[in-house]
């Protein structure tokens, strides 16, 4: 049975693969040395676009998010092109989100002047570390006080929404290296800050080769700990399992996904989600240029698999899932049907009901993969 629950739709996601180097732990689709491709491929994603779009004509946008590869090495006439083929096809909200990954020493004031003049209006600024060897280590282009310069730049340029990324549990880190990190990132008076626990994927370099010196997980975890408590501290609400957030600054793109919603694709290797379906797009730039409209893969979803997507996803939240909202959407009882696993981690103190919502306790997040796996079927 498919899923027959009308979910909303209303977030764009656009991917933009070109790189200037390939970072050590990135499994993310990147091109190096391919910046001849950039026009057709633009020409591309734009096919792509009309196809899309004029099938969803006038459709609201509340976020757009574009993310890479390092969307900053495109020139601004391009995203120039972009956005007028987005306004010409669909609504963008007034209050819309528009986000833009960028990379320390890939941008300028100009250039972020020019990206603000577009209404993009949050930037979400690769930095992973404020220490030169980790930043060497991981083969990252810029260093501390590149990053550093980028935020002040961004702010400069008029931006008051910022995110930066970070990573910890990275080769040579330790507790007090990660602190040092923390603290470097709540000086610069940003608004979002992500943070992620480093995993050795499948075709990245690390994974190629042995990583020097990784701390062990028991490390890992205090690091997070410690993320937790500094961030708190320092009024940023935990609002995901790897975000956080100043007073109402959460990322709008972000949530859409966590509360299971339906959002536009584009771009290589792009993945979307539209009139309950799941696709991907092909990884390969020739390919993509030559038929920007041929999916990888397209999944039809069903009403078990959207139950199960909607708790994995709800329950990366720190909120958790609104229980009665989740039944409404879903037509089943939540409690009900997963009686037994819920109440044997709230037993375990690894999950709680609290004013309506299902969530997982910071313990319960250190082993939420155990746990979400009991609530498949």
């Amino acid at each position: 049975m498919v899923i027959s629950v009308k979910k909303p739709l209303n977030s764009l996601y656009l991917h933009v693969p070109f790189c200037k180097d390939r970072c050590f732990y990135c499994s993310f689709v990147s091109l190096v040395d391919k910046n001849n491709y950039k026009e057709n491929y633009i020409n591309a994603v734009l096919a792509e676009m009309d196809e899309v779009l004029n099938s969803h004509k006038s459709q609201k946008l509340d976020s757009i998010y574009i993310g890479g590869g390092t969307p900053s090495l495109l020139e601004i006439k391009y995203f120039e092109l972009i956005f007028s083929r987005i306004n010409s096809l669909s609504n963008i909200s007034k209050d819309a989100e528009i986000t833009i990954e960028v990379n320390p020493g890939t941008i300028d004031a100009d250039y972020l002047k020019s990206l603000k003049s577009l209404g993009i209006n949050r930037l979400s600024i690769g930095i992973q570390s404020f220490n030169d060897d980790i930043l060497k280590s991981i083969n990252r282009i810029h260093n501390k006080n590149e990053a550093a310069e980028a935020v002040n730049m961004a702010k400069n340029a008029g931006f008051d929404n910022i995110s930066i990324d970070l990573i910890y549990g990275l080769p040579g880190q330790n507790l007090n290296i990660w602190e040092d990190t923390l603290n470097q990132a709540i000086k610069l008076d940003i608004q979002h800050i992500s943070t992620y626990g480093l995993k050795i994927e499948e075709g990245t370099v690390f994974a190629e080769k042995t990583p020097p010196n990784l701390p062990d997980e028991d490390m890992s975890v205090e690091m997070y700990l410690k993320t937790i408590g500094i961030l708190k501290k320092n009024n940023f609400e935990h609002y995901e399992i790897s975000n956080f957030a100043k007073s109402n600054r959460e990322s709008k793109h972000n949530l859409a996904y966590w509360h299971n919603e339906e959002y536009f694709g584009f771009g290589l290797g792009a993945h979307g989600y539209t009139d309950g379906i799941r696709y991907s797009n092909t990884c390969s730039i020739e390919k993509y240029i030559e038929n920007p409209f041929e999916k990888a893969s397209e999944h039809k979803v069903t009403i078990q698999e959207a139950i199960e997507e909607g708790i994995f996803l709800g329950l990366r939240l720190t909120k958790g899932i609104d229980v009665n909202k989740f039944n409404s959407e879903y037509r089943i009882n939540l409690m009900e049907k997963y009686e037994s696993v819920i109440n044997k981690y709230i037993n375990l103190g690894f999950m709680d009901i609290k004013e309506g919502y299902l969530r997982l306790t910071t313990e319960g997040i250190l082993i939420s993969n155990t746990i979400l796996a009991e609530f498949i079927e």
